[in-house]
């Protein structure tokens, strides 16, 4: 149990408040013309079909307008920073009855990377290195090295969030608490993720504890969405934390989890030979 924190996505909760102003893209370059999404051209229409002009519209998921092309790629290859060794690093630490044994493979993890090419290929090799850390950290701590695929518990918890069932509507008898390497939980976050990756994550968020691949693809998509243009952009290991839990565990919340997420976190740098660079608290 102490490796799920069922109350893992409240940050969430909090973060969908907020939408389109809380995720933060960093991108440059020449802008793409082209608009027919309801918004004036001079409007970027955003991943979540709302009109505007920053980044939060422009950036990352910008459906129609002057959108902003994404940061160019270094050139690094995940696959040959996350080796057998890396991974099975992990998930060999997991006993042998753990549910998730033999779901999370890294022959998964690396086909749900193919929608993800800014993942871990932006900035400096070291920069990379330091995303892919941070990354499995989280995902250790998460599901106990990989070991759970669904919240303990998670059934008895009720993750429909009434403010955005206009929205992303709950669906009657299906659960939205944790599933996969990032415990993806609420209906607000099944919703669009399964619109980005090609599942119904609101008819059908069972998936997401059977098919490895689409359960990587949702650890992805939310890390992406939420964590990797922080930590992309300086700001250190403990702005995804905050991104994550940071409602729970940031500013004296919970220091065990925060500790045991940075001790992760230098581990697996240790094991890259990378600094893990500042900033590692929240």
């Amino acid at each position: 149990m102490g490796y799920i924190n069922p109350f893992t996505s409240e940050i969430k909760y909090l973060q969908i408040l907020t939408i389109t102003t809380t995720i933060f893209v960093v991108a440059a370059g020449t802008r793409v013309l082209g608009q027919d999404c309801g918004c004036s051209p001079d409007l970027c229409c955003s991943q979540y079909g709302y009109c505007g002009t920053s980044d939060d519209y422009c950036g990352r998921g910008c459906q129609e307008g002057p959108c902003l092309s994404p940061p160019s790629s270094n050139g690094v290859s995940v696959e040959d920073i996350v080796t057998d060794t890396f991974f099975n690093g992990i998930t060999d630490q997991a006993t042998g009855s753990c549910p998730g044994k033999g779901f999370y493979t890294r022959e998964t993890f690396l086909d749900a990377l193919g929608s993800y090419p800014e993942f871990g290929t932006i900035g400096s090799t070291d920069d990379s290195k330091r995303e892919i850390a941070a990354f499995f950290a989280h995902v250790a701590h998460e599901t106990g090295h990989m070991c759970y695929i669904e919240e303990i518990n998670g059934t008895m918890r009720d993750y429909c969030d009434k403010t955005t069932s206009s929205q992303y509507p709950c669906v009657s008898g299906k659960g939205y608490y944790g599933r996969g390497p990032m415990q993806l939980s609420w209906n607000f976050n099944y919703g669009p993720a399964g619109s980005s990756i090609g599942f119904d994550g609101l008819s059908n968020p069972e998936i997401v504890a059977t098919n490895s691949t689409i359960s990587f693809s949702t650890a992805l998509w939310f890390w992406m969405n939420y964590c990797h243009d922080a930590f992309t952009s300086g700001q250190g290991f403990g702005a995804t934390i905050r991104a994550i839990n940071g409602a729970l565990e940031c500013n004296g919340g919970n220091s065990d989890n925060v500790s045991a997420r940075v001790e992760y976190y230098t581990q697996y740098c240790n094991q890259l030979q990378v600094d893990p660079g500042n900033n590692l608290t929240c």
